[in-house]
Parts: structure tokens; C-alpha cells; sequence
């Protein structure tokens, strides 16, 4: 049970007495860790299988759980998300606590917040619904009655949809029409649960005689009201196990906090803090990122972050890109993306990764003009949402019977055409501030205005019959099957997966971080998120970002702040060292209570690379690889570049990978340029390392020698 753990993972696993907390960095292999610890347990007799309750947060996470904790051979243990576990204690306590049967759970709060709304005289579009949805139910996790609401919403910095009074007035109707029709929603399942728990002890007291150790997972997401929660299970005990990533918290506006991850050796003195930092999925030059990425932040999060350290073989440089304009950014991605799919990486190994769902729109129609299939994740086609629908609805209609339309009277051209429709439809000249699904509907309408835009200045003669047919025929080639399509996910839905390749894309000041991120929290959280997208490439990892939005606009975009110092010709990185907290473990004691110690930078640095022919410090990957600038002359052997190509040509085709998994056209050139004579030399070339010296050093050394392989190195 114990064997292919690294110690870490292994102390992670036996440390099943008194709590635990495992601080777990992106990649390392936290599920496996977590898993072996509940089956070592259970294979010990330490743990029965049915006194043990893993809670994560999505279902997803726990079905995987539930997996492999069978194969591992601990069938009877439940994985759950809060949500389900609790609601199977208040079905089952219900009729003893509360008597009869448990109210009807609503799938959905929007129509009854809608009844709220008409019951208060309240007028809510779509957008608003959803946004007024979203602050109950921040309201609820964060345990915020609705007579408090405004001042909870003040104290935490909220941007309301709505005038806070207006809201917590909705709230209170919202609340009051849920009692008169007997149903709860999903919140009420927490706090119906916690308000059973702590009003009678008699079944507090049975629930934590059924469980008896618990773990929690993704730690750093928990809200106020789930901690209450996890709290009233425990009771007096500590048999706990948390684990979490105060750098991936991600999920601040819905009420979670990292706090009690990072505040788990206050509350438990004698914890064993376990600091998981081998990253198993992706490449050290990913990691270089990420951990930069980290090393710049600020705040209490970052005071505690993990350095980490890749265990895989390197890889190719992260490649960054700029572009004239956003069409031209999504063109560049999808000429990449076909380069990968031609040589082997299948469309599901590649994801391109946004900060909004607004953006989607131009890489679902790059995609589609290169003939690429794609997957949307987390959010509707752009040509399904509901406000690209009515929108379209509205200009066909301006289209046939314009003329009789007073608001289109003073438009002088399509684009002026198309703003006056959309304005009826909620497009305004200025962004809404603030986030949400206001924010996100008027990006999308935004992106009809720019459609236009982009299409007037192509066609100068278009008529908006003819933009409508153009927004008809795009419709059309985006639905087409798209099942093992590349991903196409904003950066949030995208936490929790992993792909060989990844393309961050829009990372220009503005979008990342957003423009309505002002405050140091929000904007050290949108640094999170960055990082959160970098650490889901396992290899390659492309980063990309346009100084206008369309073509011939001015360009006056720049790069992402947090891309100051990582990459290339953007200077020094301002700020702390890039170390990190290093793996190990801390074991407690019951003396005075103290939070997670902080991270202590180590002071060792790296001296800058220069070219060994002009001395100018390098910073391209490519260059980097060849240790000389690309413009500066070259003495390579051009015979041997060649039969080295040959022979890994040949090494390809047997283990059925593409060429570059063996060796990079940049490490084969700085090969054949440098010409080692013995394995010291040729592990130091970049892209080699000791894992493709120990499998291809020979042959490589035997044909830097000028030794025949005997055919090996000829092509069919």
C-alpha cells in the first residue's frame, strides 16, 4: 500500500492518529496521497471503512475518489461532496428533529428569487436575476441573515448588482416565499444541518458515533458555513485530515477562504503539517513559471506558498507570444494547435484557457476555420447563450423593417446600426463595473458590436441583412460534433484538470488581472488565477496576449504585470525571492498555538546564462537551449545535425511519439555544436537531463564519435 510514495506522500499516509494538515502544491499528487492514507488505514484495522467520511467539492472529485479508493480496496468508505452528505443526514434525521417529511429541495433559485422580485415591485433582467441569486447565496455560506446583509456586504468589499438595501429587502421575500411554499434550497441543506447539530445533542452525538475520522479536500475553498459544519461533526475529536493550496484559492466571491487552512495550527496546536511539493504533472520549465509566477505575489496566501519542485524530464520553454489584434491572437493559437495535432498530440491533450466566457467567441471561430474541432467547457456556446439568441432576434428584425425604426434614424453606418440595436438589448458605450452575469452579458453583446465592426471595415458596402446572414453561417460551422475536440474553458472552470498542452490566452493588462479587480486582494486572487491555468500544462504551455482588440485598433495594450521579470525582454521581477516553502514536515506540539510558519526565502541565485560568443545575457528558451543568441554566427556540424535528426526519426517511430518527446530541433543544434565526447558534456546541454542521457546517451555519444549505427540512423 505504501510503495511508489515518495515520503512525503508516505508520511501523508501512515500519520493516521491526531490531525493532519497536508498543504499540497498543483500536481503533486494529493489524491493519491489522501487515498493510500484511508486505505492504508483500513488495510491496518486502524480505520473501519464505514466510520470514514472524505468530503471534497464537486461530485466529480468524489465519484474519482470513490474509485480509487475500490481499487485500492476500501469499498464502505464514503466520498462526498458537503452538500450530499449532508442532505442524507437531514433526510434521515428530519422526521425525528423536525417531524413529517423533509420540505422539497429546489433544483434552481432563480424563478423563486424572480417571485421575490415581482413580490417586492422589483424589476430584474436575466443578468440581474443571476446576480442577486448569487449575493443570497453568498449571504447564506457566509451565514449573513438578510437584516445584516448590507453591512456584511460593505465590511467584505462586495460590488452589488443592486443597491444593498434593494437586495437584502429581495433576500428577506426570497426567505419568507420559501417558507410559505415548503422548499429549501441548497444552502438551507447546510444550515438546516448545523441548526439539527447544534440543537440536539442526542443526534449530534449519533452522527459522530457513525463517523469517526474525517478528511476534507481542496481545504483552502471551505466557507464559513462549512467549517460550522465540519465542526459539529468533529465534535470534541481531532481525528482530521485536511488538504488544500492556500495559492489556488480561486473562489473568494462565493464565500471561500483559505483562512482555515492557514489558521489550522491555531485552532490544532499538536497538528502534523505535511508539505507535499513534487509536482509529478508537469515540466520543470512549466514549474519555473509557476513558481515565478508565486514568487511575486503578496498577502497571506502567498506569505505560505509551496515552492515546486518537478519531478518530470524537461521539456520545451514556455512560449510567449504577442499579436497585433485579438482575431490575430486566436489565428496564432489555432496555427499552433494544428502544428500539435500533426504531430501526434490528440485534440484532447490541448486546452485553450480564458479569463471570461466573452472571450470564447473569437477562438470558437479561429478553431472552426481551421477546420479544428473544439469542446466548450464551463459555459454555453457563445451562438447559444441567451442574449446572443435575442440579439440576433432583435437585428434580423432591424434588418427587414429598419426603415419604420426610429432608433436606427441617426446611424450612419452598420456599426452604428448594430449599437443602436444592442443598446435596447443592454449594450452601453462603457463596461457595467463589477463582475457577474451583467458583466458577462454585455461581453457578449460587446463582441456582436466588435463582430460588426470587424466586418463593416472588411466589407465597407455590408448591410445588416448582410451582417445577420454572416452571423447565421457562423452559427451554423460552430455546431458541428465536437466530442474529442480541443477545450475551450475560462481559467475557473478549468481548476482541477490537466492537459499536455495549454494556451493562456488574452494575458493583457485588463483581462488578467480584469479591469474590475482594484483592491490588493482581488487583485493577488487574479494572480492565483494565472497560476492556477500555468499549473495545468503537464508539457507545453503557450502564453499569449494582443496590443489591440481589432485590426488597425491602437495598440495600447500591454502584457500582464504578473509577466514582469518571467519573460523574456520584460526586465528583473520586482519582489521577494522565488523560493517558496519547501516539502517536509512539521510535527506539533500541545504548547502555544501557532498559524502555519510562513515560508523563509532562500537566498541562493542563479547566475544569468550568456551567449558563449557575444556574452549577452539570455532569456529566450530556444536561445537558452543553444547557449548563444540566434543571430549570433554558429560553428555547428551540419553532418552530424543531420544524422541526428535521422536517428531520431528513427527513435520516434519506435516508441510512437512525436519527434520533439526525443529530442528538441534546439537540443539536437546545440548538440552538433558543442559535439560532446563524454556524458558529463552532454547531460549539461539543455533538454537532455539524466533520464534521456541514461536512454539515448549512448547512441547520441556514438554518433558525436562519427560511429556508424548500423542503419539505426537512416530514415525509411
Amino acid at each position: 500500500m505504501l510503495e511508489g510514495l515518495d515520503p512525503e506522500q508516505r508520511e501523508v499516509a501512515t500519520s493516521l492518529h491526531g490531525p493532519v494538515c497536508v498543504l499540497a502544491g498543483a500536481g503533486t499528487g494529493k489524491t493519491r496521497a489522501i487515498t493510500h492514507r484511508i486505505a492504508y488505514g483500513v488495510r491496518a484495522g486502524i480505520l473501519q471503512p464505514s466510520s470514514v467520511l472524505a468530503v471534497t467539492f464537486t461530485a466529480r472529485a468524489a465519484g474519482e475518489m470513490r474509485g480509487r479508493l475500490r481499487q485500492l480496496g476500501a469499498q464502505g468508505v464514503q466520498a462526498r461532496t458537503f452538500h450530499s452528505a449532508a442532505l442524507r443526514q437531514l433526510q434521515y434525521f428530519w422526521p425525528k428533529a423536525i417531524g413529517g417529511s423533509l420540505p422539497r429541495l429546489i433544483d434552481r433559485k432563480v424563478q423563486l428569487v424572480a417571485d421575490a422580485a415581482a413580490a417586492c415591485r422589483v424589476r430584474l433582467d436575466r443578468g440581474e436575476l443571476r446576480d442577486v441569486t448569487a449575493e443570497i447565496e453568498w449571504s447564506k455560506v457566509t451565514q449573513t441573515v438578510p437584516a445584516d446583509y448590507t453591512v456584511a456586504a460593505a465590511k467584505a468589499g462586495r460590488e452589488t448588482p443592486r443597491d444593498p438595501a434593494e437586495i437584502a429587502q429581495l433576500y428577506s421575500a426570497y426567505e419568507d416565499l420559501k417558507r410559505d411554499r415548503a422548499v429549501i434550497d441548497f444552502e438551507d441543506v447546510l444550515l438546516l444541518t448545523v441548526a439539527v447539530l447544534q440543537d440536539r445533542q442526542d443526534i449530534a452525538e449519533q452522527v459522530r458515533s457513525q463517523y469517526q475520522h474525517f478528511v476534507v479536500d481542496e481545504y483552502q475553498d471551505v466557507s464559513p458555513l462549512q467549517q460550522r459544519l465540519l465542526e459539529l461533526w468533529l465534535g470534541d475529536r481531532d481525528t482530521l485530515c485536511v488538504v488544500g493550496d492556500a495559492s489556488q484559492t480561486i473562489y473568494s466571491f462565493t464565500g471561500a477562504t483559505p483562512d482555515h487552512l492557514l489558521d489550522f495550527r491555531t485552532r490544532h496546536p499538536g497538528a502534523t503539517v505535511v508539505k507535499l511539493v513534487r509536482d509529478y504533472r508537469s515540466t520543470p520549465q512549466v514549474v519555473h513559471l509557476a513558481n515565478g509566477l508565486l514568487a511575486q505575489a503578496r498577502g497571506r496566501a502567498a506569505d505560505h506558498r509551496l515552492e515546486l519542485v518537478s519531478q518530470r524530464a524537461p521539456g520545451p520553454e514556455p512560449v510567449y507570444a504577442e499579436y497585433a489584434d485579438e482575431p490575430a491572437e486566436a489565428e496564432g493559437a489555432a496555427r499552433r494547435i494544428r502544428d500539435l495535432l500533426d504531430a501526434g498530440v490528440p485534440a484532447s491533450e490541448i486546452a485553450v484557457l480564458f479569463r471570461t466566457n466573452g472571450q470564447s467567441e473569437t477562438y470558437e471561430q479561429a478553431l472552426a476555420d481551421a477546420g479544428i474541432p473544439y469542446q466548450l467547457r464551463g459555459a454555453e456556446r457563445f451562438f447559444d447563450r441567451p442574449e446572443v439568441r435575442k440579439a440576433g432576434i432583435a437585428l434580423r428584425g432591424a434588418a427587414r423593417f429598419g426603415g419604420n425604426d426610429s432608433a436606427l434614424e441617426d446611424a450612419v453606418d452598420l456599426p452604428s446600426q448594430v449599437r443602436a440595436v444592442l443598446s435596447g438589448e443592454g449594450w452601453t458605450p462603457q463596461p457595467p463595473s463589477g463582475s457577474g452575469a451583467v458583466r458577462e452579458r454585455w461581453e457578449s453583446l460587446a463582441a456582436l458590436v466588435n463582430l460588426a465592426q470587424d466586418f463593416a471595415a472588411a466589407k465597407p458596402d455590408a448591410t445588416l441583412a448582410d451582417l445577420v446572414a454572416e452571423l447565421d453561417e457562423r452559427a451554423g460551422a460552430q455546431h458541428a460534433p465536437t466530442v474529442q475536440g480541443v477545450t475551450l474553458a475560462s481559467l475557473h472552470s478549468a481548476k482541477g484538470l490537466e492537459w499536455d498542452a495549454v494556451f493562456l490566452v488574452g494575458v493583457a493588462e485588463g483581462m488578467m488581472p480584469i479591469t474590475y479587480a482594484r483592491t490588493d486582494e482581488q487583485i493577488e486572487e487574479e494572480r492565483r488565477l494565472l497560476y492556477v491555468g500555468v499549473t495545468r500544462a503537464r508539457e507545453r504551455l503557450h502564453v499569449s496576449w494582443a496590443l489591440s482588440r481589432a485590426p488597425g485598433g491602437r495598440p495600447n495594450r500591454r502584457p500582464s504585470r504578473f509577466l514582469d521579470g518571467l519573460r523574456p525582454g520584460s526586465g528583473t521581477a520586482a519582489g521577494r525571492s522565488p523560493a517558496g516553502a519547501a516539502g517536509g514536515i512539521e510535527r506539533g506540539s500541545a504548547g502555544t498555538p501557532t498559524a502555519i510558519a510562513p515560508a523563509v526565502p532562500r537566498r541562493t541565485q542563479r547566475a544569468p546564462a550568456r551567449c558563449r560568443v557575444c556574452g549577452r545575457t539570455l532569456t529566450d528558451g530556444g536561445e537558452l537551449k543553444l547557449l548563444r543568441c540566434e543571430d549570433c554566427p554558429s560553428d555547428m556540424d551540419e553532418g552530424l545535425y543531420e544524422r541526428l535528426r535521422s536517428w531520431r526519426a528513427v527513435q520516434a517511430r519506435r516508441s510512437g511519439q512525436p519527434a520533439f518527446c526525443v529530442f528538441t530541433d534546439k537540443t539536437l543544434m546545440a548538440i552538433a555544436e558543442t559535439v560532446p565526447e563524454e556524458p558529463g558534456e552532454l547531460a549539461r546541454i539543455p533538454g537532455v537531463g539524466v533520464r534521456k542521457l541514461n536512454r539515448y546517451g549512448t547512441d547520441v555519444l556514438a554518433l558525436c564519435a562519427g560511429q556508424d549505427l548500423g542503419g539505426e540512423d537512416e530514415e525509411e
